[in-house]
């Protein structure tokens, strides 16, 4: 298996739906990563509005030589109504055995590199033949082009639906302080059971530090607060070492523009919370003592 770095950085906002990067931000951002150990970068061809890849992909054109000390991720099946796609008349998912292939390709050609190290459906499609992405997927991997699959957001049934075709590689799932419901809904156990990597994205809860109007906001930033002052680290990094806590392997996808931000979930990796501190947090977030 590809061995994704801890974390991997999340690109979606580093383009046109976030901070407006220009290709020397681009740059500058990715050999801060790289200098600090942060090497796996995800990606969705729809990004930017389909044109996130093609920007960060400018870096790797100009600089060949970094593309073997990176791993890229992508993600398809959303289709955007979107200038670049008009013929897309409606926002819809497709994951027919065609699209797959043309989104793949597009995203080779945005990002300047001959394969990704990752590919990702990107939500379950009610319509999904698992057959034809099988059939996809498998074509791509024997170019070449796919070294591994994987999808996002799918509940184990989904996933199941498609492991009788195909292996699963990964599962990238929204799970973090706020939404501890991986860690009770069977989501993670599938991911254990099936020897499936997760990833997280929005792993430091879509900012709860910023937001104290959510229910749970102080009881959790109080106790984390207290765990990183135990620790010697920050609130960050207890909020990442929550989730690296998990047997699983949770890989945190941290969709940030700030390389502090990057640095801290980096940092998390020597925070080994105890159990009983881990369910400090467990019960703050869901506001009960456990049964």
């Amino acid at each position: 298996m590809t061995n994704l770095s801890v974390p991997v950085a999340g690109c979606m906002r580093w383009g046109k739906w976030g901070a407006n990067f220009a290709t020397e931000d681009y740059r500058k951002i990715i050999d801060d990563c790289l200098e600090n150990g942060i090497t796996s970068f995800d990606h969705a061809d729809i990004y930017g509005d389909y044109s996130t890849e093609a920007e960060f992909g400018e870096v790797l054109k100009q600089r060949s030589s970094i593309r073997s000390q990176v791993q890229l991720i992508t993600k398809c099946g959303i289709q955007l109504t979107t200038n670049p796609r008009q013929e897309y008349l409606i926002k819809s998912y497709n994951t027919s055995r065609d699209h797959i292939i043309a989104s793949v390709e597009y995203s080779l050609r945005a990002l300047g590199t001959d394969y990704v190290d990752v590919l990702l459906i990107h939500r379950p499609d009610p319509l999904m033949n698992p057959i034809e992405v099988a059939d996809a997927v498998d074509h791509l991997k024997r170019q070449g082009k796919v070294l591994q699959f994987g999808v996002s957001n799918f509940l184990p049934h989904h996933t199941d639906l498609l492991r009788k075709y195909i292996q699963i590689d990964y599962n990238q799932l929204e799970i973090s302080i706020l939404n501890h419901f991986p860690f009770t809904n069977g989501v993670l156990d599938h991911c254990l059971l099936h020897g499936i990597k997760p990833m997280a994205w929005a792993p430091l809860g879509g900012g709860i530090m910023n937001d104290d109007s959510h229910p749970r906001y102080r009881s959790i930033i109080a106790t984390a607060t207290a765990l990183a002052e135990k620790y010697n680290t920050g609130v960050n990094q207890v909020f990442i070492a929550y989730l690296l806590k998990h047997p699983s392997g949770i890989i945190p996808v941290l969709g940030t523009t700030k390389i502090e931000r990057l640095q801290q979930a980096r940092e998390a990796v020597n925070v080994d919370l105890s159990r009983e501190d881990w369910f400090k947090l467990y019960i703050a977030s869901t506001g009960e003592d456990v049964a």
